[in-house]
């Protein structure tokens, strides 16, 4: 069996685990360098040194329900292809990447690999701050992340190509000779049974929320006008204010600006691509 070869050569077994969408193949790459992992398995992907060398994604597929069966495996032709190509690899180590210990054991268990000897949750190795806008990208913008090279997604998945997403980081896994900042590419997909569906408001209503959000952040600023544009899947605001004399005006603005997005996002799930703020005048301050 392929289980027991894989035990004589001692094949260890990582695991790293997260609710859907906070970022898990995002940082997979982090915790393979960490781990001096050889494969990565990830959707129902096997990934080696960025490439894809066997399996189909789960993000290629049209429901989500599929796309869950084809992530753990669940058509017989397609983990024995996984399960023969690693077979016929030498490797020490390998990371299945899952959202939940149930996932990643099931995984292990039809590959014939065996079960993971050190589970890792997605929190341990990113802030909360970037569990946050994973969770965003997912929701508001069906994005996922396909840890590989774009020229390797494109090759494959042209249809659900996104983007790709360069990233640069000195990480704390890194030994403390290597000043050089890791730079590695992985690229952003629009799976088809993620695509988002525009949600429509009227302008008028969301003039409204918008300041209101102003008028509950209080910092200083007073709605002149807004402006609402409906772009793309989402909308584009203009806010013109005046502005207390004396507040640290760079700092506020870029506050607001978030404030303004995460709340109307949060509460509506319509996506906010965008929000300007106009300073129109300076002014005494109001008491």
């Amino acid at each position: 069996m392929i289980f027991d070869l894989f035990s004589a050569k001692s094949i260890k077994v990582f695991a790293l685990v997260g609710a859907s969408g906070t970022g898990k193949s995002y940082h997979a790459k982090i915790v393979a360098q960490k781990r001096r992992v050889d494969f990565i398995i990830d959707d129902g992907l096997l990934i080696r040194d960025d490439r894809i060398i066997a399996g189909h994604s789960a993000k290629e597929e049209k429901s989500f329900l599929s796309a869950v069966k084809a992530a753990v495996f669940d058509e017989k032709d397609r983990r024995d292809e996984v399960a023969r190509k690693l077979q016929t690899e030498k490797f020490s180590s390998i990371l299945i990447i899952g959202t939940s210990e149930k996932m990643v054991n099931k995984i292990a268990a039809r590959l014939q690999l065996p079960q993971p000897a050190r589970i890792i949750f997605i929190e341990e190795v990113a802030s909360q701050d970037d569990i946050d806008n994973a969770l965003r990208m997912r929701r508001v913008e069906g994005k996922h992340i396909i840890p590989v090279p774009s020229v390797e997604v494109k090759r494959g998945y042209p249809d659900i190509f996104f983007s790709p997403i360069s990233i640069q980081k000195r990480s704390k896994f890194l030994v403390p000779i290597q000043t050089v900042p890791v730079v590695r590419e992985e690229s952003v997909v629009r799976p088809m049974y993620s695509m988002p569906q525009k949600l429509l408001i009227s302008n008028k209503a969301l003039s409204l929320m918008v300041k209101n959000c102003v008028n509950e952040f209080n910092a200083g600023f007073y709605v002149k006008k807004i402006e609402v544009e409906d772009v793309n899947t989402g909308y584009r605001l203009v806010v013109t204010t005046d502005v207390n004399f004396g507040i640290e005006l760079e700092k506020k603005v870029c506050k607001l600006r978030l404030y303004i997005t995460e709340n109307i996002e949060k509460y509506t799930g319509i996506l906010i691509e965008e929000v300007n703020i106009i300073i129109d005048k300076v002014i005494e301050m109001m008491y």
